[in-house]
């Protein structure tokens, strides 16, 4: 190749932004020619949605700005939405533009996964980015108004959170914590505040330790949560949700959590996948073309059981190291690296100053495991900005 090589990157979530910020570090100047692709001018902290959706912090607490993160003479950042991905002919198509490229990179991140439930789509919020959680937190907000002004709604006062996994668990903390502060704003009796939780499987935060998920849970319980484990959702509709028993549930609000799917851009473009996600190979390329690297909510990596590990922000991050660390020695003509996955622990927040997790073999909860939560988002920002975006986010 007698140019210097193209690598595009699309998406600036963990993988992407993660990917990008180790090519500037490692590569010289004349080395490649790197473009960073994102619809937003921000990279927003996935693991704290669920914070600024029941609105305990400002959504600006979890955005960092694209340019404080990246060398623009390392750098190429394009603000635009991408259409198709045509592999065959090396192009990306955007909204207003097309990109060639001899190395891509796929970090889109992934869509909320309704599994065909009825009406899911139209009628449920979703934590997925940093728009939906604002209208999140003002659809909560006018719930309350609306009441005051129709006082015999009561299901206004009626959240329904589907989906007992880490995100929901994390939202019923904050949720829980928020509404007594709005009922104080509204004049609202709090007692006419119901959260139910509604969760097919027959636990929640499945994968975790029982004694943990029992800690967990009753937290919350603490906090006047209302769980209904296995119990699916038949239905969502505008009024609420109806359950596979048959019963409904009439909600103002219905906040769905109960998956992830990858992106279907990768669907349209040909590649192996499995709900929307790539299946790729041990250097995180699909199987389909050596020079395409899927990383993220859109890849499918196999644990040692040859079942695909949960899409996590702590994967991703990995992902992208190792993806930075191959398309360099790729340019180099030296050693690709596979992809293995070391587990550093995993930690959900119940709210302020309560958590529950582990790290390493070690089972923590209660307070000490909020600060290692805590710790775990200081040093994600330090790795992307250093001391001073850590300072600025006074995480």
């Amino acid at each position: 190749m007698s140019r210097i090589p193209r690598i595009v990157i699309l998406g600036a979530g963990y993988g992407g932004v993660v990917t990008a910020i180790r090519l500037q570090k490692h590569l010289n100047y004349n080395e490649a020619d790197v473009t960073l692709v994102n619809k937003h001018e921000y990279h927003y902290i996935t693991t704290l949605l669920h914070m600024p959706a029941a609105g305990t912090v400002k959504p600006e607490n979890v955005r960092v700005d694209i340019s404080k993160l990246i060398d623009e003479f390392k750098i190429d950042f394009v603000k635009s939405t991408v259409v198709q991905i045509r592999p065959q002919d090396k192009k990306v198509i955007l909204e207003d533009s097309t990109l060639s490229y001899d190395y891509l990179v796929i970090a889109l991140g992934g869509e909320p996964e309704t599994f065909g439930i009825p009406g899911l789509k139209e009628h449920a919020l979703s934590i997925r980015s940093l728009n939906s959680v604002r209208y999140i937190r003002e659809h909560i907000e006018f719930q309350f108004a609306k009441f005051k002004q129709e006082p015999q709604r009561k299901d206004y006062l009626t959240f329904v959170v589907g989906g007992a996994g880490f995100t929901g668990i994390e939202f019923l903390g904050e949720l829980a914590d928020r509404l007594p502060k709005l009922c104080r704003e509204f004049d609202v009796d709090p007692s006419l505040v119901q959260v139910i939780n509604v969760e097919a499987a027959p636990t929640a935060l499945p994968g975790f330790d029982s004694e943990l998920v029992e800690y967990a849970m009753s937290a919350l319980k603490e906090k006047g949560v209302v769980f209904r484990l296995a119990t699916a959702i038949k239905e969502c509709t505008e009024d609420g949700v109806v359950l596979a028993s048959g019963e409904v549930i009439k909600a103002g609000t219905v906040v769905w959590t109960g998956g992830v799917r990858g992106n279907r851009l990768l669907e349209d473009a040909g590649f192996e996948t499995m709900r929307g996600r790539a299946v790729v190979d041990s250097y995180l390329r699909t199987k389909e073309y050596d020079h395409v690297y899927v990383l993220g909510d859109c890849s499918i990596v196999l644990n040692e059981q040859g079942k695909p590990f949960p899409p996590t922000a702590q994967i991703s991050v990995q992902q992208a190291e190792v993806c930075a660390h191959n398309l360099i020695a790729t340019i180099r003509n030296s050693s690709l690296k596979e992809f293995s996955f070391h587990n550093r622990g995993t930690v959900a927040s119940l709210g302020k100053g309560d958590a529950v997790g582990i790290v390493g073999q070690r089972k923590i909860k209660g307070y000490k495991a909020a600060m290692m939560k805590k710790a775990i988002e200081v040093r994600y920002l330090y790795n992307i900005g250093g001391i001073p975006l850590v300072i600025r986010k006074g995480l």
